[in-house]
Formats: structure tokens, sequence, C-alpha cells
């Protein structure tokens, strides 16, 4: 039950098996692939964009958007109001980008008034990158005022959305998200390995007039933008992987998105109120994920002894966090097929055994 990789599901481990052709020459599996993708749409929300799935677990997503947007000397603004926020500056320094932090509270989504504030005095900015769920504090940040306020300034946005995509509502060309970073191994509940890219006409712009040629192979997000015309990939896609990711998105769609959604704030919701019965605090004070909670265990009790006692006494697996949150705050993950009433109810029970036994 941690916040990523989750558990995959038994239909979903059993199509990695399937029987595939060669995927560098098979035109079907690129008729696949295409179908896969065209899947994905129905969380995307968006008509225009291009969707790619990568070979590489989420940081490649990241990695190859900094890498085909940065140019040396361009200026890019990382908005962080958590750990992974901040972490954006260490893929764009590496390309020559100069970047610019702006810093909200790590406990509420970005602030909006200080954002328009600061672009009011500095807006000339190639792109920004901007964290949907920051998963080490369990934060759901507003995306939608936000990139649409960064667009009216002609900055393009980078969000990233790993940890919520497909658990939440998510809409791509209403909020002006040029590129959407996303992957398997969280809400759809699948292996980790792949990336999930979305690219608008607007970022695909930009990278065809850069001055100098994007400094990757494997990270350059053009080499993707024409696959169906030459009818290749620029690097031998992992078949299973696929398939399996296809069964995955099925198991989500079998539900209407809706009900999706509504499940996951329901397992949050639930996770939310017995942490509070059984003495444990918050870490936030607003914009709780639906996909993941972080919370402080009861005084008297160390994390991490928490954490230990959970997965070897109650076979329960969870997250500790990261930066200045760790060895503090605990995760529980509430998403994919972990987002499941009988799946979280026996989490909580667990986690009121192991407090009491430790107290």
């Amino acid at each position: 039950m941690t916040a990523g990789p989750t558990t995959v599901s038994g239909n979903t481990l059993h199509a990695r098996s399937k029987v595939f052709g060669n995927p560098d020459l098979d035109p079907d599996f690129l008729s696949y692939y295409k179908f896969v993708c065209h899947r994905l749409r129905n969380f995307i929300g968006s008509d225009h964009s291009k969707i790619l799935i990568m070979s590489g677990e989420g940081m490649l997503g990241l990695d190859s958007a900094c890498a085909s947007l940065t140019e040396k000397g361009d200026r890019a603004l990382v908005i962080s109001n958590g750990f992974f926020g901040e972490g954006f500056k260490e893929l764009i320094e590496p390309y020559g980008g100069e970047v610019t932090v702006f810093e909200s509270s790590w406990k509420k989504s970005i602030d909006l008034e200080n954002l328009k504030d600061f672009l009011e005095k500095d807006s000339d900015f190639k792109y920004a990158t901007v964290i949907h769920c920051d998963t080490p504090s369990g934060l759901l940040n507003d995306i939608g005022p936000v990139c649409q306020l960064l667009k009216s300034k002609g900055i393009l946005t980078v969000v990233d959305t790993v940890a919520a995509l497909g658990g939440v509502d998510f809409r791509m060309d209403e909020w002006n998200v040029d590129i959407m970073l996303s992957a398997s191994q969280k809400v759809f509940s699948a292996a980790p390995g792949l990336t999930i890219v979305a690219v608008s006409n607007d970022a695909w712009h930009a990278m065809e007039n850069r001055t100098t040629p994007i400094p990757s192979f494997y990270c350059n997000l053009l080499h993707w933008k024409n696959i169906e015309e030459k009818k290749s990939f620029p690097y031998t896609m992992p078949a299973s992987d696929i398939i399996s990711l296809g069964t995955a998105i099925d198991n989500l769609l079998s539900e209407t998105l809706f009900r999706v959604f509504d499940r996951h704030e329901e397992m949050r919701d639930l996770c939310i109120e017995r942490l509070k019965e059984l003495g444990c605090s918050l870490y936030l004070e607003s914009n709780f994920s639906p996909t993941v909670t972080a919370f402080y265990p009861p005084e008297g009790i160390r994390a991490e002894d928490l954490l230990v006692h959970l997965r070897t006494k109650y076979n329960i697996l969870l997250s500790g966090s990261y930066g200045p949150l760790a060895g503090k705050v605990i995760r529980i993950g509430h998403m994919g097929e972990n987002a499941r009433e009988d799946r979280v109810r026996f989490t909580l029970d667990c986690l009121e055994k192991a407090i009491i036994d430790l107290k």
C-alpha cells in the first residue's frame, strides 16, 4: 500500500506473458501501440496533443521534457511546493538551463496570487515546471489556474502528474498544459518501466525551432513525433510491458471515469477520517491528494519503527518520505488497484493494531 509502485492485478500480470511479434517490424504491434495511446486520451483530456509511451521509468519523461526544451542559457521557472517540485532544478541545469525557483508552502496548493505578483515582475521564461501530485507530502496542486496563468505570459508548461493521472481529473487542453508526464506504475497499476507523455503543438514548435540540437538520443522527444508516418520506433519497444499497460488501462475504463475519480476520493476521505481517530496528525493543511495520504505517527512512536513493525508483523508495506520529511512522515498509497475499500480498511485495521503494539 505504498505511494507507488502499486499492486499489479492478476490479469495485468498475465498480459505480460502473451505472445507477440517483432515490435520493430510487425505492423500489428504499431497498430496496438497506437490503440493504447488512444485509450490513454480518456485520462488526459486532450484532442490535440500527441501521446507517447516510452521505454523507461517515469523519470525518463521528466528528463526528456527538460532535454528537449532546454538550450544553454534558456531561463526556466521551477514552481516548487514540495520535494519533487524542487527536484526539477537538477533535471534542467545539466542541459544548460538557468533556473529560477518560485517557492510556495509545502502544506497547501501553489499560491496563485503570489505567483501572479512574481510574474508581473519577471515572466521571461521559456517554460515552467509544475507538479500535479507531490507524492512525498500527498499534496494535489490546483494546476489548472497555474498553467493558464503561465501560458497567458507566453510560458510553456511542463506538468508532472505521475502520481495522479488516472485517479484525478486532468484537462490538458483546457488547462493549457504543453507537456504532460506520467508513468505506468502508479494509478494505472501496471509494472514499472513505461513513461507516458503528451505533447502540445506549441511544445513541438519550440523543440523544432531550437538553434542547437537536442543533446540526447534516448531523451529526444522529436524522435517520436512522426513514428506513425515512419512506421517505426526510435528503438525496440518493450512489447510485453505495453500489452500489459493496455490491460491495466482496460481495468480502469471498465468503470466510468467519474466512478474511478469518486473511488479515489472516497478512499482518501476514509484514510483521513480513520487516521485522525487513531491519533495520527496529517501533514497537509489542505489539497489532500485522492491518491496518497501523508501523516505523522502518534506521539511517542517513531515513523521508522511503525513502518518496520507493519511490514514484519502484519505484512503491510507503507512508504516513508523524502527530504525534510524523511523519518517523520508515513504515506499510505490509495491509488489504482489499491484504491479499494477492502484493501484500505484492512491496511488501516493493521495500522491500528501496530500502533497499539508500539504504545
